[in-house]
């Protein structure tokens, strides 16, 4: 399996180096150990990870990194993860972390027709974080379909369907007031797997199924 450490950029890390272009000895300690915690994470073999810029004013400190998750050669989901840390705690967080995350996948265009997709979407996300026993709150988040039907010079294109799950939520402290942010990260790419419709990986079965995921070269 993959550790997420191995594939960031910048040669930054959470302890000896700077985060978010920030010397380590002025980020707080709690952050900086919740930052050493996501590179560490061991991550299943078809996910790849890169550090990304994060946002500016979501938070006083603030990394984020992007995934996919690629088997034979094809992207089949892609997804952003960003932790945020106000040392003075948040009122609407009720808390002082809190993660933010956007997953995005290709489906087969039928599958744009079942009501119940959004609240599957939804359960994939709250049973990936159940199956690793961890505790979230304040969650709150969309789920969104939408087609995309090609006409006129496209249309020899095929149709698609695009999913896209918005959230976020409160991961519970710890020691040292520290999440378990490798466990909430690897949580996260379970999520990204089953959008992308892998079956679960061996260590962890949410007992969710996948939806159909289109396996065909995309068109141009």
């Amino acid at each position: 399996m993959a550790a997420a450490q191995g594939q960031t950029s910048d040669g930054a890390d959470g302890a000896n180096g700077s985060v978010d272009g920030t010397e380590a000895s002025s980020v707080p300690l709690p952050f900086r150990h919740a930052v050493d915690a996501l590179l560490s994470a061991r991550l299943r073999p078809e996910v790849e990870t890169e550090r990304t810029r994060p946002p500016q004013r979501l938070a006083p400190h603030a990394y984020a990194m992007e995934a996919a998750v690629v088997k034979d050669g094809e992207e089949l989901a892609d997804g952003r993860l960003v932790l945020l840390y106000d040392p003075a705690g948040h009122e609407a967080w009720q808390g002082r972390f809190r993660l933010v995350t956007l997953v995005r996948a290709e489906l087969e265009p039928e599958m744009a027709t079942d009501p119940l997709l959004p609240e599957v979407c939804w359960s994939w996300l709250t049973g990936a974080h159940e199956a690793r026993g961890l505790t979230c709150g304040e969650a709150s988040g969309t789920v969104t379909r939408a087609g995309s039907y090609y006409f006129g010079g496209l249309a020899e294109r095929m149709s698609s369907t695009q999913i896209e799950i918005r959230a976020s939520w409160t991961p519970r402290e710890g020691l040292g007031g520290v999440p378990d942010t490798a466990a909430h990260l690897a949580a996260w790419c379970d999520l990204l797997c089953q959008v992308a419709g892998l079956p679960p990986s061996g260590a962890v079965d949410s007992g969710v199924v996948s939806l159909p995921q289109r396996r065909g070269p995309r068109a141009p």
